[in-house]
């Protein structure tokens, strides 16, 4: 089963004063999805964005907006999300009180669904949801600050899921967060990622040329055993 890798930059680590000059760098270097961090200073310690960031950006770009919310009880904001342009809504296993109606709310809106686990949390969490889910994101540090050094047990947990999605026949997009960056997309995608957020590592320096230095060894990693 073949997957496409996709290089999805976070705007987290992006320059607010030119955000708009910020998504079209990326996008046009071949960045195919913008990763949006919200977080609420409560599920996480930081306070980022909300809908009218997104809603600013949205008429600057067509790229997929991969919205991760990290925050409390998401079931309220998945439409406001869905009506500011996400394209794709990942909700933490961890926040979402009710995370099966959580994730049908976000594919009746013609979305893509997505749930996302902090690193303590096992794969079990996703037993008897993985069916209905188009993506899993494995947090690879835990979620509220920029900077932080890759955690490296994540990547067995990277292949067990990989192993667990190919066992059950699940068209699944693994995505990881965290930490990833010349030393460490290799040893993600080995494992079985296809979708690598990048924050830092693209917006820091050239951003042109780090999306394009990241697609490259991206292309190498395209079947999954």
């Amino acid at each position: 089963m073949n997957r496409k890798n996709i290089l999805a930059p976070s705007i987290l680590a992006a320059d607010f004063k030119t955000l708009g000059s910020e998504v079209e760098t990326v996008t046009k270097a071949g960045a195919g999805y913008l990763h949006i961090d919200v977080m609420d200073g409560v599920f996480v310690p930081s306070i980022s964005f909300g809908m009218p960031v997104i809603s600013s950006i949205r008429s600057v770009t067509d790229c997929v907006f991969d919205v991760h919310l990290m925050i409390v009880e998401p079931e309220k904001y998945i439409r406001d999300f869905a009506g500011c342009g996400a394209d794709s809504i990942t909700v933490h296993a961890e926040s979402a009180r009710h995370l099966q109606r959580a994730i049908h709310e976000i594919k009746e809106m013609g979305l893509r669904a997505g749930v996302a686990l902090n690193p303590a949390t096992p794969l079990c969490a996703l037993d008897y949801v993985l069916p209905y889910l188009d993506m899993v994101l494995i947090m690879t540090v835990n979620p509220g600050y920029g900077g932080q050094a890759y955690i490296p047990e994540m990547t067995g947990k990277i292949r067990a899921l990989r192993r667990k999605a190919l066992d059950m026949g699940t068209d699944l997009d693994i995505e990881v967060d965290g930490g990833i960056n010349d030393s460490t997309l290799e040893e993600v995608l080995a494992a079985g990622a296809n979708v690598c957020v990048a924050g830092s590592a693209v917006f820091g320096g050239d951003r042109s040329a780090n999306v394009k230095k990241m697609l490259n060894v991206m292309s190498r990693y395209t079947t999954y055993k």
